[in-house]
């Protein structure tokens, strides 16, 4: 048996936890993290958040906390066994085991129980179906701990059961594929062929829900090895994807940004060859605005926003920031230069403030140019004096060359 005595798992230990603890122990109902919580600790690191299991009921959860004088938070989670408690300042997702009686490929119906095995046993992966006691004992049913220690992404039991209960969990398998495996390809064939004998499950499942997966794997590890997967497994049409996406220009973009820290839209746009893949995927996922727009400027500066020849490369952006009439251009030229791989340039760019234009109407009048149209159309000249200097050209310059105009 393993235990686990990590700097991260004591870390754990606040005056909250110690209170839950106490409670728990109180009444003889255990108690223990789970799932990815213990699959971080397990990897040395510490945990986001922490999900708990216990073998109490909501209801005996409820009844404990309530006479004990502590917090319920928002009771959603309560038909699905989920409580939330606070104390200290900290919340606590507490979660009743439970078995799945009947699952439609989105959502279960559950029933409670006190078998750890079994509530392991409806988990997704087995990497995530572990359980870790308060006294850093490992509960671990299906070899989650051995696969965790070898980097192998595995489902609980049967891969085709898995999935059918949630058909979701195709994306979550690339997910975790991408965050813990250490090399390409190095999945069981079985697995490969359940998952896709089930793509069209896929169909059934909300945009929302799929846009949340696929973002994590456009930002984790092998992105363009799992992302041909899709398309050989027959997922991608099921998720918003192109029929045909452009998998070289995939190719090129997912080595170009390495290390560049893109946006989920800006590694996605590569498959796109037209902005129609834009409104498409817009249409299936639901994406935010700024999402979709990003999609469509890329696609459409991609190619001819360029850096220039000679000593002032970045000048062609920089016009374009400056021309710009929008409030994020800024952002999206340097997700543009994420694309294109132009690393120093990227910095230089966020190194660069935009520079405000010296010269107002105010000026103009005082120097005697009175009609509005007028002064439009001068205003209008310096710009472009000024652009041309690079934007270099301060008020007096500029007023002067007013003069000379």
């Amino acid at each position: 048996a393993m235990k686990l005595q990590s700097p991260q798992f004591q870390a754990l230990f606040t005056p909250g936890l110690r209170s839950v603890a106490e409670l728990f122990e109180k009444k003889n109902y255990e108690l223990r993290i789970a799932g990815g919580a213990v699959r971080d600790l397990l990897s040395g690191m510490t945990p986001q958040d922490i999900d708990f299991a216990t073998t109490a009921t909501p209801a005996e959860m409820k009844e404990m906390f309530t006479s004990a004088g502590v917090r319920l938070i928002n009771n959603k989670g309560e038909k699905h066994g989920t409580i939330t408690a606070r104390l200290h300042e900290q919340n606590f997702e507490i979660t009743t085991l439970r078995i799945d009686v009947v699952t439609d490929g989105r959502h279960a119906e559950v029933e409670f129980t006190t078998d750890w095995e079994k509530d392991a046993e409806r988990r997704d992966l087995t990497v995530n179906s572990m359980f870790l006691g308060l006294d850093g004992m490992l509960y671990d049913f299906f070899n989650g701990y051995e696969d965790l220690k070898n980097k192998k992404i595995r489902f609980v039991g049967k891969a085709s059961e898995r999935i059918q209960e949630d058909y979701l969990r195709i994306l979550r398998y690339f997910r975790f594929y991408g965050r813990i495996a250490e090399k390409t390809g190095d999945h069981e064939p079985s697995t490969l062929q359940a998952i896709k004998e089930n793509a069209k499950g896929l169909a059934g499942i909300s945009g929302e829900r799929i846009w949340v997966e696929l973002k994590k794997i456009l930002l984790g590890n092998h992105v363009n090895h799992l992302v041909r997967l899709m398309y050989e497994l027959d997922i991608s049409q099921y998720i918003g994807l192109p029929l045909d996406g452009n998998l070289e220009e995939f190719d090129r973009v997912t080595k170009n940004i390495q290390n560049l820290c893109p946006k989920p839209m800006t590694v996605l746009t590569s498959l796109f060859k037209v902005k129609d893949d834009v409104t498409n995927l817009d249409l299936r996922l639901k994406i935010s605005k700024e999402e979709k727009n990003l999609g469509l400027f890329l696609v459409k500066h991609r190619q001819e926003l360029t850096k220039a020849m000679g000593p002032e490369p970045l000048r062609p952006y920089q016009d374009f920031i400056m021309d710009s009439r929008e409030a994020n251009t800024n952002s999206k030229i340097c997700e543009l230069l994420k694309y294109q791989g132009e690393e120093h340039l990227l910095r230089e760019m966020q190194e660069w403030t935009v520079p405000s234009f010296p010269v107002s109407g105010h000026d103009l009048r005082k120097m005697g140019v009175s009609s509005g149209k007028e002064i439009g159309t001068a205003l209008q000249q310096l710009r472009d004096e000024w652009k041309k200097s690079g934007y270099h050209m301060d008020k007096e310059e500029l007023l002067s060359c007013l003069k000379k105009l």
